[in-house]
């Protein structure tokens, strides 16, 4: 059923149905409304309302990217609770690559057909400014058509402030130079400054997070924007999260797509917060939609969602699977139970057994003409 008919409207709530009106008629949602919606226990409701925005801003089509993820070290001066990738240089399970290791792995996944490099690790203690021009030099030099997305706001601030000891702006436009091409979300967390003093004290403030993202746009490049859910976090610092997120998109219009994150606890210092639950996670997904109106994409990261409920929420407002991703460390680290990959073939089974078309992306989510399904990449 098209989720803007006439008929969809009597199939919702009756509390649901202004929020449904405002919706078609391309009214903002309030973050009163929003919270109404996280409370709501009527998902297919919730899906529907989403799937009004999906379908009007992407049709029936749903997206994903041949890329490979690289996590260079996870050496980090800081010590943030949720996270079980982090270590110090005599951890066991420390670990740092050469930029030659680095390359190679990219050198195998070109051959495998990927278009991205998405990178980042830890706040590394050592390595010197020259090591990450280098490494962003090395692998622009592998392919004029690779692209090089990489590091988070705080990774920038790290370098910015103890590395190169330039301004956010400088390192930025030293980074670009050398071939960056966007930066990642990653570090968003929950922006609430409590929530941040629990699960990553000594992190970048939401207010810093932003600087990097705005400095970022305003060079005329793009960035994508996420959120930890599922710890230790209220409804309403989640919506006063998207606010946020809403409120810098308005100011600056750089932002690709929103990616939440499930919070994966098992092997963190907050080993004793239960998983997020599938309705959880399919309603996050769904008010994302359908409040962050100035978004053209929202993302459903399959390595914290899992393949099958990443398929399922296509129709909860999503309209991209994200990438391939050859192998994942961070939130398997921490406990993740998925894959560390995924072939072309599966996101596009994933994608049509949604009902959806399957469609490859760039990293801007520019569409892709389509590859040999017998592909295999990794992200």
């Amino acid at each position: 059923m098209d989720p803007s008919s006439p008929h969809a409207a009597r199939l919702l709530p009756s509390d649901l149905r202004l929020i449904y009106d405002k919706v078609l008629a391309q009214e903002r949602v309030t973050e009163r409304e929003a919270l109404l919606l996280f409370r709501h226990n009527d998902l297919n409701a919730l899906g529907l309302i989403a799937n009004v925005i999906r379908n009007r801003k992407n049709g029936n089509m749903a997206t994903y990217i041949r890329n490979l993820y690289v996590n260079y070290s996870n050496l980090c001066i800081l010590s943030c609770q949720f996270c079980a990738f982090s270590a110090k240089k005599r951890d066991p399970h420390a670990f740092e690559l050469s930029i030659e290791q680095i390359a190679d792995k990219v050198k195998v996944g070109l051959g495998q057909g990927i278009t991205e490099v998405h990178m980042v690790g830890g706040l590394h203690p050592t390595l010197p400014g020259s090591w990450y021009i280098e490494l962003l030099e090395t692998l622009r030099a592998l392919s004029p058509d690779l692209f090089l997305k990489a590091f988070t706001a705080v990774e920038i601030r790290h370098l910015a402030e103890r590395i190169f000891k330039k301004s956010v702006a400088e390192t930025l436009g030293l980074l670009r130079d050398a071939g960056l091409g966007a930066i990642t979300g990653g570090g968003a967390e929950i922006f609430d400054p409590e929530v941040r003093d629990r699960i990553c004290r000594g992190k970048e403030t939401a207010e810093e997070w932003a600087e990097v993202h705005e400095i970022w746009h305003g060079m005329g490049m793009r960035s994508t924007a996420t959120m930890l859910f599922g710890h230790v976090e209220t409804l309403e610092q989640r919506v006063d999260h998207l606010r946020r997120l809403r409120d810098l998109q308005d100011r600056t219009g750089g932002f690709t797509a929103f990616i939440p994150f499930a919070f994966v606890p098992e092997t963190t210092d907050l080993a004793h917060i239960p998983p997020t639950t599938a309705a959880d996670e399919l309603r996050t997904l769904a008010v994302s939609r359908i409040y962050l109106d100035n978004f053209e994409h929202i993302t459903a990261y399959w390595i914290s969602f899992g393949l099958p409920l990443a398929s399922l929420a296509l129709n909860y407002g999503v309209d991209d699977l994200h990438g391939t991703i050859m192998e994942e460390k961070i939130f398997h680290m921490a406990g993740a139970k998925t894959p560390i990959a995924q072939s072309q073939a599966a996101f596009e089974k994933a994608i049509r057994e949604a009902g959806r078309l399957p469609v490859p992306r760039d990293t801007y989510y520019r569409k892709l003409a389509p590859v040999a399904s017998g592909s295999v990449v990794s992200a």
